[in-house]
């Protein structure tokens, strides 16, 4: 769904907001199926793992050029 460079445009506040609302998802998905077994749309739970993969890759890109720029000055 979401590809990397439109990831890395987003600030570091982005990037929490999205990766809470991801884990929100994918713990609803998580919950349904296994209550139901079953869930009308099986490939969003995988999507979703991705996408929270990369938003907290790209965080903690930032994270650490931000704390690499603090060590410089």
């Amino acid at each position: 769904m979401s590809h990397i460079k439109e990831i890395r445009d987003l600030t570091k506040e982005q990037l929490e907001v999205m990766i809470n609302d991801l884990n929100r998802d994918i713990f609803s998905l998580k919950n349904q199926l296994a209550g139901t077994r079953k869930l009308e749309k099986p490939h969003l739970l995988k999507e979703k793992k991705k996408d929270r993969a990369r938003a907290l890759l790209v965080l903690a890109e930032k994270s650490a050029l931000a704390k690499k720029q603090e060590g410089k000055k």
